[in-house]
């Protein structure tokens, strides 16, 4: 149970266009937070909601740098999966058009 939570926890994390627009954003490596907000289609107080969603979700992790506060990716490997739902994604829409071609 405890890891079905955790898989839920990380998908829904993942599951808001902010959110996965922050983690795509940091696949350039650590950011400071200033670097990522003028990015971000969102208000500073709604985008601190949001780091600190994927922060609980242990999606991202957060640290000081100076007078910095920076961000960056736990484990690279959410990038593998963000990829491998691009291509089910693509496989889905390539049989829905093969089965609409089909029908026309």
């Amino acid at each position: 149970m405890e890891r079905d939570t955790f898989l839920i926890e990380m998908y829904k994390a993942l599951g808001h266009p902010i959110r996965l627009e922050i983690v795509r954003i940091l696949k350039e490596g650590p950011l400071c937070v200033c670097d990522i907000l003028p990015r971000l289609d969102s208000e500073q107080s709604n985008a601190s909601q949001h780091f600190s969603v994927l922060k609980n979700a242990g999606i991202v992790k957060r640290y000081r740098k100076g007078s910095q506060m920076m961000y960056e990716v736990v484990d690279p490997l959410v990038y593998q999966l963000l990829s491998l739902s691009e291509t089910l994604l693509k496989n889905r829409l390539d049989r829905t058009r093969e089965a609409l071609s089909k029908e026309g």
